[in-house]
C-alpha cells in the first residue's frame, strides 16, 4: 500500500499582494503526476488546504478539480482531508456530500461526544487502512482543560485515545493525522499563525500513543521528523510561505507499507515553480549596495519563465530621502514581483533587527512584537514584557483563531 502525505497547501494566499494561483496549480499539476507516477492508493493532506477560513471561489475551485483530475488518473486513489487552523470547519463539513463521490473523506471538527466521527475505514486495493482524522483541536472541541500547563497536552491525548477506542481491527494499519505544534518542532519565524499558546506548543510524541503506525501531521512549514521518528513526520509546505522559508526542501512523503509495517518512507521533492530572492542574504546593505546588486542581478528572459519573488534589505541607517525612486529606477527593467523593502538593523554583536519602514507594514509585525515595541515605549523601555501581559495577549489570539475557523 502507498501513501502519499501532504499539507499546509494554502489555496488562496496572496504573497506579498501577488496572486499565487499559477504556483499552486503548478504544485496540484506536478502531485497528480507525482501520484500517477508512484501509483498511491491513498492520499492524505493533514490541515491548512485554505489560507484563509473565506478563500475565494478560485481555490476551492482548485481543490475540486485537483480531486477531479487525480480520480480520472487513478480511479482507485482514495484522499483524506482535514481541516486547519487556517480552514473553516464547517466549509469543509459542507463539502463533504460531494466529495464522498470521488473517495473523498473530509473532516472538518472533532465532536467529543462522538470520536468515531474521525475513524475513516478505506479499503484500498491493497487492503483496509484505518485513518484516525483528526483536525486541529480547539478547546471546545475537547473535554474540559485545566489551567495547568500540560492540560491541554492531556486533552489532545484524551481525543486521541477515544478515537483509537473505536477502532475495529488494529491488526491493519492504522494512520494517524494531525494539525498541532509538536514539540521541539522547528516553526517558520514569520508566516506560521501563532498557535502556541496554553500548552498548544507542550505537544509531545507520545501523545499519539502506540497505536498508530504513522502519524501525518500538518501545521509546521518545514518537513521533519517528530521525536527523532521516522514515523511521525510533517510533510511541510509545498512551496515558501515566507522569505524565511525560501532554503526549506519542499517535499511530499511516499509511506509505503507491506501489511501493518512500513516498507519504506521517502520524501519526493517539490520543484520550485517561483525562486525567491532576498537581497542581501544575511544583515542589510547600503543603498549603493543594493542598487549595484540589482543592477547585477541576472534574471531569465524568457515570459514563460515565471517571475521570481524579490524582497530587499536596506540598513536602517541610510538616511538618503531618495531610496525608493533609486531602487525602482535599479528595478525598471528586471522581470520580478517585488515584494518591498524592510529595514535592517545590524547590532555589534552581528545580529539583525528588522524594522519596518512605515505603519504600511505594521501588519507584518507578530502581535507579540507589537505588544513589546508598546510596552517598551508607553511604560518601561528597560524591563521585560510582564507574563501577565503576554498570557492576556495570548488568549486572545487563542479566542480570535478558533472563531476564524469556526
Amino acid at each position: 500500500m502507498k501513501v502519499v502525505h501532504t499539507s499546509d497547501w494554502h489555496l488562496g494566499q496572496q504573497f506579498f499582494e501577488h496572486n499565487r494561483y499559477e504556483e499552486h496549480q503548478a504544485f496540484l499539476d506536478w502531485l497528480v503526476q507525482e501520484l500517477v507516477q508512484v501509483d498511491a492508493d491513498l492520499l492524505i493532506v493533514s490541515g491548512d488546504i485554505y489560507h484563509t477560513a473565506t478563500p475565494p471561489a478560485s481555490a476551492e475551485q482548485q481543490l475540486y478539480a485537483f480531486i477531479k483530475q487525480a480520480k480520472l488518473c487513478l480511479p482507485h486513489l482514495h484522499i483524506v482531508i482535514i481541516a486547519g487552523n487556517h480552514d473553516s470547519a464547517n466549509r469543509i463539513e459542507t463539502a463533504k456530500p460531494l466529495l464522498q463521490q470521488f473517495d473523498t473523506h473530509v473532516v472538518g471538527r472533532f465532536d467529543k461526544d462522538q470520536p468515531q466521527d474521525v475513524v475513516k475505514l478505506v479499503e484500498t486495493r491493497d487492503g483496509l487502512v484505518n485513518i484516525v482524522a483528526m483536525p486541529f483541536l480547539r478547546s471546545a472541541d475537547m473535554a474540559q482543560t485545566d489551567s495547568e500547563d500540560n492540560g491541554y497536552a492531556r486533552a489532545v491525548k484524551q481525543a486521541y485515545d477515544s478515537a483509537y477506542a473505536q477502532l475495529d481491527d488494529v491488526t491493519i494499519p492504522v494512520i494517524a493525522m494531525g494539525h498541532l505544534h509538536a514539540k521541539g518542532g522547528d516553526i517558520s519565524s514569520d508566516s506560521e499563525r501563532n498557535i502556541t499558546i496554553g500548552g498548544f506548543d507542550s505537544i509531545h510524541a507520545d501523545v499519539f500513543g502506540e497505536t498508530p503506525d504513522y502519524v501525518a501531521l500538518g501545521h509546521l512549514h518545514k518537513a521533519q521528523k517528530v521525536a527523532n521518528d521516522e514515523a511521525i513526520r510533517y510533510s511541510g509546505t509545498p512551496f515558501p510561505m515566507s522569505f524565511a522559508e525560501r532554503h526549506y526542501k519542499h517535499q511530499v512523503v511516499l509511506i509505503e507499507f507491506s501489511g501493518k509495517q512500513i516498507s519504506s518512507i521517502t520524501s519526493q521533492y517539490v520543484p520550485r515553480h517561483k525562486q525567491v530572492i532576498l537581497l542581501p542574504e544575511k544583515g542589510g546593505a547600503t543603498l549603493d549596495e543594493l542598487c549595484d546588486a540589482l543592477h547585477s542581478l541576472e534574471l531569465p528572459q524568457d515570459s514563460e519563465i515565471p517571475r521570481p519573488y524579490l524582497r530587499l534589505r536596506l540598513n536602517a541607517n541610510e538616511t538618503d530621502s531618495q531610496f525608493r525612486f533609486k531602487i525602482e529606477q535599479a528595478l525598471a527593467d528586471k522581470r520580478v514581483h517585488f515584494c518591498g523593502i524592510e529595514r535592517v538593523s545590524n547590532s555589534a554583536e552581528g545580529d539583525t533587527e528588522l524594522l519596518f519602514e512605515d505603519l504600511s507594514k505594521v501588519n507584518e509585525l507578530a502581535p507579540l512584537t507589537l505588544l513589546e515595541l508598546a510596552y517598551k515605549e508607553q511604560i518601561d523601555g528597560e524591563a521585560p514584557l510582564p507574563v501577565e501581559l503576554k498570557t492576556c495577549l495570548e488568549t486572545v489570539l487563542v479566542a480570535i483563531s478558533e472563531q476564524e475557523g469556526s
